[in-house]
């Protein structure tokens, strides 16, 4: 598909969305940020800005509409997230679930609402969902998240399966530490995060938002036309990391 395409972006008012929903718009795209906090009062002629839920089913397929109305829809970022934590030893296993379904619906209500709509055009399509190193490897305290993410990523696989012969991929990108708001907030509060930080990244440093955004553009793109079913650290090499039996 060459020309002006449109994408849906959930979660894109700020942070590592809104960097991705900014770069596919320099490309010439048109981008549809889905999420609560959206203002409509910000769309411009590339940007439209829809406030609704990623896991509300009404609300992805208003998006999706609103996206094919300026342009073809070729892909559908899962980018939406609630960081909310519960350990199992003082939660109720219901608390837990709510807090894994929150996650784990988005993706699938996006992945839902992409793949349908492509199948009606008779379109290729992808999409990208992202994900997080602690989805193999988990830090204290974030179960709810880490397995949410752990599940999405069986999701990216099953459904690349299920729908490549229909010319859809479906791949995601596994995110290290980024610098976002809620980082600087984590920073404020511990001096020694950027030495942490940096210590647990080989590459030497966390993140920027575009890091993640030019990934998920490649993958969007023609130019990964052969890829699906991936999980693609970006991460600084933060998962490759194993513990450095000389450090101890």
């Amino acid at each position: 598909m060459t020309g002006t395409r449109s994408f849906v972006v959930t979660g894109a008012s700020g942070g590592v969305g809104s960097a991705i929903a900014e770069h596919l718009a320099s490309l010439g795209h048109v981008v549809v940020n889905l999420d609560p906090d959206a203002d409509p009062r910000r769309s411009a002629s590339r940007t439209h800005h829809y406030p609704g839920s990623a896991g509300n089913p009404a609300d992805a397929l208003a998006a999706a509409e609103l996206a094919e109305s300026q342009a073809p829809l070729a892909g559908w970022v899962n980018n939406a997230a609630v960081f909310r934590d519960a350990s199992l030893a003082s939660a109720s296993a219901g608390e837990i679930e709510e807090l894994v379904a929150l996650n784990l619906n988005m993706a699938i209500t996006g992945c839902r609402i992409a793949i349908q709509h492509f199948l009606a055009c008779s379109r290729p399509g992808s999409i990208v969902n992202v994900s997080s190193h602690q989805a193999q490897r988990p830090v204290r305290g974030a179960l709810p998240y880490a397995t949410a993410k752990a599940a999405i990523e069986g999701l990216t696989r099953a459904a690349a399966v299920d729908h490549g012969p229909q010319g859809i991929r479906v791949n995601a990108v596994a995110l290290g530490s980024i610098t976002t708001p809620r980082y600087e907030q984590y920073r404020q509060l511990h001096p020694e995060a950027d030495q942490q930080m940096a210590a647990l990244h080989p590459i030497g440093r966390i993140g920027q938002p575009h890091d993640v955004a030019h990934a998920v553009a490649f993958l969007l793109s023609e130019a990964s036309d052969f890829v699906t079913g991936v999980v693609l650290p970006i991460d600084g090499g933060r998962g490759a990391l194993g513990p450095d039996p000389e450090s101890t």
